[in-house]
């Protein structure tokens, strides 16, 4: 049982080693799956295959030759070329055979062994190799700008037991890095192995928050990536912004193929964009829709909005179907009732010269109670004085 609690393979209390190895609840790395299948009896018995994953997104399958009682979360020394790696067990049982059919591995030499569950010695040698990467990608960086290559390399992974680095690199164009790799072995001592990744990958890698305020999906359970055009914003009716339509990898958003199924299977039900319904009164012409809703917006002119009226896609449906019998109906509302006009108010028509008049000065009421001045009072003796 390992003991020792780290950021790379935290140890979770109640559960027996490594991560908690039960069904539910959120797993936390990322590309978890939900073991579905992990309380039927005879699962873990069905099949000697475990997924095993190591940094970020990459994941493993090996045969459990040796019998091991493994459970999701244990963490295992597996077998590597030169070597062997360390990573933590992710899937068992019968699941682990569709992902390998999703994964695509066709040769069974892909598929190696795992050797123990991994010992006080190997994660702390795992570790002191895990301390390298930071370093060693810095290090890398400003070897291959004094090489004048134009690629970036966006992670380091070293192997568990520290024999071997694997660089991740983003390039627009094919780069010759052969001067490089040896460089870099002469840099760094170990075997040397370059991945080129995308831009959507060094995401998954990075991580980050959507502006759906949730943690990538490339990052947390995304593997494969499938190509996004812009047809499925189309699909959408979504505004063809750039700054909107793209994620934090400066590409079109995965999540734009998530619903566009539905869209395009909603949209059949709705009449093409280019019939123009015919009733007593006027035209209507084609001028927004809501599909999902199934509602359909018509104008009187075909480049304006205007007398626009809204009306069910199954309504437009019996008016094309009536127009085509050379019938019109009175108005394209379904109880042939007409949409009531609203009248607009004429602002200059009214009086508007109370406006131009000049405001009469109110004179002041001097107060009952006010008592005259020291000097209205003198004059007033005076007065009195006189008479």
């Amino acid at each position: 049982m390992v003991e020792e609690n780290t950021k790379e393979y935290p140890i979770r209390t109640g559960c027996d080693r490594g991560f908690c190895h039960q069904a539910v609840g959120r797993q936390d790395r990322q590309l978890n799956t939900y073991d579905w299948l992990a309380d039927v009896p005879g699962n873990a018995d069905d099949t000697d295959l475990v997924e095993v994953q190591f940094k970020h997104t990459r994941k493993g399958y090996y045969h459990n030759v040796n019998n091991l009682e493994l459970k999701k979360g244990d963490i295992v020394a597996v077998e590597a070329s030169p070597g062997h790696d360390i990573g933590v067990v992710t899937l068992t049982g019968r699941l682990v055979k569709l992902q390998i059919k999703k994964a695509n591995l066709k040769s069974a030499d892909d598929i190696k062994r795992i050797y123990r569950i991994a010992r006080e010695a190997d994660i702390q040698k795992f570790h002191e190799a895990k301390a390298r990467e930071h370093a060693t990608m810095i290090e890398s960086r400003m070897i291959a700008k004094g090489l004048g290559l134009d690629m970036k390399i966006g992670d380091v992974e070293y192997q568990g037991d520290g024999n071997k680095a694997i660089f991740y690199y983003i390039a627009d164009e094919r780069v010759d890095f052969r001067q490089l790799i040896k460089d870099l072995a002469a840099a760094f001592h170990v075997r040397i192995e370059m991945k080129q990744i995308g831009a959507r990958q060094e995401a998954g890698r990075i991580g980050g928050t959507g502006p759906c305020g949730r943690e990538l999906c490339c990052a947390t359970w995304m593997k494969n990536f499938i190509s996004v055009s812009t047809n499925a914003a189309r699909f959408q009716d979504i505004s063809l912004n750039p700054q909107k339509l793209a994620g934090m990898c400066a590409k079109l958003k995965c999540c734009l193929n998530y619903e566009v199924d539905d869209y395009v299977e909603a949209g059949r039900r709705l009449p093409g964009k280019d019939i123009i319904l015919q009733t007593q009164d006027a035209d209507f012409y084609y001028f927004k829709s809501d599909i999902l809703a199934g509602l359909i917006t018509y104008s009187t002119d075909k480049n304006i909005a205007a007398n626009l009226e809204t009306i069910s896609a199954r309504r437009a449906k019996e008016i094309i179907e009536m127009n085509r019998r050379g019938e019109k109906p009175l108005t394209l509302q379904e109880d042939g009732h007409v949409k009531p006009v609203k009248q607009h108010v004429d602002l200059a028509g009214g009086d508007i010269s109370r406006f131009d008049k000049a405001k009469k000065k109110k004179k002041k009421k001097k107060p009952a109670n006010s008592k005259p001045a020291d000097g209205a009072k003198a004059e007033t003796k005076k007065g009195d004085a006189k008479g």
